[in-house]
């Protein structure tokens, strides 16, 4: 395999470009007799669009997903599923320019060093278009895990250097969540995210910014040892997305600071006293709730004058063009999801086969 694919036993390889005809995901593994409809993967994916905020793209894409094949009379059949939703709103011309350019902190030099040859529009494979299509996937693993009562949300944490109070893990809900369109759990700190967001956009600069993903009901026993542990197999779910540079698990690189004595998790007959390991411990989930942090960098695309160099080596001074988002904020939110909804499925099914 070549990269495009992930999962051992629920597998999921995403294919297309940006600017390409479509996009779109082939699930193998999925268990036959699983209810499954196009309106179960569409309510994900409206969420990932545009929500009106006008730091985000005015790229406006349907991303209406058909089902071609795996599903029969709404159910699945054990066979591959396929999945395809069509680009329809792509302006490739805005691209025309910079075909010959490397730009600054995309994929431009690197897929040229690799293949000799790229597909410059949009940034082709490398762009976060390309995420769609794991949304869609994440819809179909989702309804799997929900199965085994689990649940997953992602929210907010920081944006752009401000921090979200933290709010105890046992308060945050969905419904919170979606108070507002960044998605977070401080609805104060979420009006100062926005201003924040008009202020960049206005000087043609882009934000990052940290999202917490939280997953509840997950039982005892899912990961594999040694190199497939599920805190592992996470982490490379997560920074396979393109925006993400880092990712920890519980309370992370601040256990670095801490003694042992501080760090523990102590498990009396009413459950655990702390979750500093965020739900995890040898690579295999304790029955705590998994507590996950990824950080976002700030989307490369730029409107600001940057120098960079074109196939001959030269230096050229440019500004981007086209349409793109001002942070990966809120719409990074269901891909963080589907990526974690993914990496529990493989899992739940290769625990399967754990004991006699």
């Amino acid at each position: 395999m070549a990269g495009n694919t992930i999962g051992k036993r629920f597998c999921v390889t995403t294919w297309g470009e940006s600017h390409g005809a479509a996009i779109g995901a082939v699930i193998d593994g999925c268990p036959a007799g699983l209810a499954l409809s196009v309106a179960d993967i569409q309510g994900t994916l409206d969420r990932r669009k545009p929500g009106g905020l006008p730091s985000e793209t005015s790229r406006r894409e349907a991303d209406q997903v058909e089902i071609l094949s795996g599903v029969f009379e709404k159910r699945t059949t054990g066979t591959p599923i396929a999945l395809i939703i069509y680009n329809r709103d792509h302006e490739s011309h805005d691209y025309d320019r910079i075909r010959g350019l490397f730009r600054p902190g995309h994929g431009d030099f690197t897929y040229t060093e690799k293949y000799g040859f790229r597909d410059h529009r949009g940034g082709g494979r490398a762009s976060g278009r390309e995420t769609a299509a794991r949304v869609a996937a994440g819809a179909v693993a989702e309804k799997i895990c929900r199965q085994y009562g689990l649940d997953v949300m992602a929210y907010t944490i920081m944006l752009g250097g401000i921090w979200a109070d933290r709010k105890e893990i046992s308060e945050v809900n969905h419904e919170q969540i979606n108070a507002n369109l960044l998605k977070c759990q401080d609805h104060e700190a979420s009006k100062h995210m926005v201003e924040k967001l008009e202020e960049v956009r206005k000087e043609g600069d882009t934000l990052g910014g940290i999202v917490e993903i939280l997953v509840r009901g997950c039982p005892t026993g899912l990961g594999e040892p040694v190199f497939d542990k599920i805190d592992a197999d996470l982490a490379k779910a997560l920074m396979s997305v393109g925006s993400v540079k880092g990712v920890e698990i519980g309370d992370g690189f601040d256990t670095a600071g801490k003694r042992g004595s501080e760090n523990n998790d102590i498990q009396v007959s009413k459950g655990y006293l702390s979750n500093h390991a965020g739900g995890i411990l040898a690579g295999i989930t304790n029955g705590n709730e998994i507590v996950i942090r990824v950080a976002c960098k700030p989307i490369p695309s730029i409107t600001k004058a940057q120098t960079c160099l074109d196939a001959d080596g030269h230096e050229i001074e440019y500004a981007i063009k086209g349409r793109h988002d001002i942070c990966v904020i809120p719409r990074i939110i269901p891909v963080c999801e589907a990526m974690v909804w993914i990496t529990l499925a493989d899992h739940l099914l290769r625990n399967r086969t754990a004991r006699i």
